[in-house]
């Protein structure tokens, strides 16, 4: 299950990235928003929490630059939600930092890329190698 947040800043982008879900046949749960004026905050705490207790395996996330909605995530003990806006980023950060939770922005990049991260980030594993694992243990001291 793929928890959705989002703030208005990132709601149609959040839109592509439901089809593509849709499309592939993944199970989500969208915490919002649904258009209206929110602050991204909650949102990204919202899914936070989700991936965090287990309830979904990862997460991700859209506000308008997707800093700020990244950075409420990672409040959360546990997330790890990086920002990307490339596919390498994406498949580095599931590979290298084990990452829980994507943020993108939704005023930064488009629809095509959005769906290319997407995919990325949820199809590529966490290389498990010792030094990685070390690193995300250091993190989460």
């Amino acid at each position: 299950m793929i928890a959705l947040g989002c703030d208005h800043g990132g709601y149609e982008l959040m839109q592509e990235v439901i089809k593509y879900l849709e499309a592939n046949n993944l199970e989500y749960k969208n915490f919002g928003c649904h258009g209206e004026s929110v602050d991204y905050p909650e949102y990204g705490k919202l899914v936070g929490h989700a991936v965090a207790e287990g309830v979904c395996e990862k997460g991700i996330l859209i506000c308008g630059t997707g800093i700020g909605i990244s950075i409420a995530a990672n409040k959360i003990k546990g997330v790890r939600c990086a920002l990307c806006s490339d596919c390498f980023s994406a498949q580095a950060t599931r590979e290298h930092n084990n990452a829980n939770v994507l943020a993108m922005g939704g005023r930064v990049i488009g629809p095509g890329l959005a769906v290319k991260i997407v995919d990325t980030f949820l199809n590529t594993e966490f290389s498990n190698d010792e030094r990685h694992v070390r690193r995300i243990s250091q993190i989460e001291d």
